[in-house]
């Protein structure tokens, strides 16, 4: 069966360089035999977070966060791709992120990021790590940090010039990398039941 992985995208901008990363994202996993799906925080729309899922009554909470729960519980691993506003996270994806917390337990977790500067969101993506730990998963020390994402992927989401060329070699490894600890957790998961 494929890997079942949810690439999260937070950007609530009008004009988003970073949907085409997203996108590549989603392609080359599927490319590779992933089931991959894009998870637009701006299309799933949670309001700011008032409660989290797990407070709610049991089949009360608004649907589309129940959709995206039952979407969590079943993935295999998550990649969250992730532009950088003021050397912090953007706050759409942060927001849709907090809105569950067991849902994410015991699953492997990679970060993209990406800047129209040379530091391809290096900040928000170092803070994503310590974050995305806290909520249960594991996150892979492979990263991918996509600077001047203007001259890396064109408007179709294609790689150009030689940022281009680099981009791809480090989404190779990084997809290597995801791959083998979402086997590895599939493993264990079988094997023993998690703790908690």
């Amino acid at each position: 069966m494929a890997d079942r992985i949810l690439v999260f995208y937070g950007s609530y901008r009008s004009d988003r360089a970073g949907i085409r990363l997203a996108d590549y994202i989603v392609d080359g996993l599927k490319n590779r035999g992933a089931d991959a799906e894009l998870v637009d925080a701006k299309a799933v729309d949670l309001p700011m977070l008032d409660r989290m899922y797990k407070e709610y009554p049991e089949g009360e909470a608004p649907a589309p966060m129940e959709a995206l729960a039952v979407k969590i519980r079943e993935a295999d691993g998550f990649i969250f791709v992730t532009g950088e506003y003021n050397w912090g996270m953007q706050p759409g994806l942060k927001n849709l992120t907090d809105h569950f917390l067991e849902e994410w337990f015991w699953r492997p977790a990679g970060i993209v990021s990406y800047s129209a500067g040379r530091l391809g969101g290096a900040h928000a993506n170092l803070a994503w790590h310590g974050t995305l730990a806290e909520m249960g998963m594991v996150v892979i020390s492979s990263t991918v940090a996509v600077g001047q994402i203007a001259n890396t992927l064109d408007e179709n989401g294609t790689p150009v010039g030689n940022a281009g060329k680099s981009f791809e070699r480090a989404f190779g490894r990084f997809a290597d990398d995801l791959t083998w600890w979402i086997e590895a957790s599939k493993r264990q998961r079988e094997h023993r039941t998690p703790p908690f």
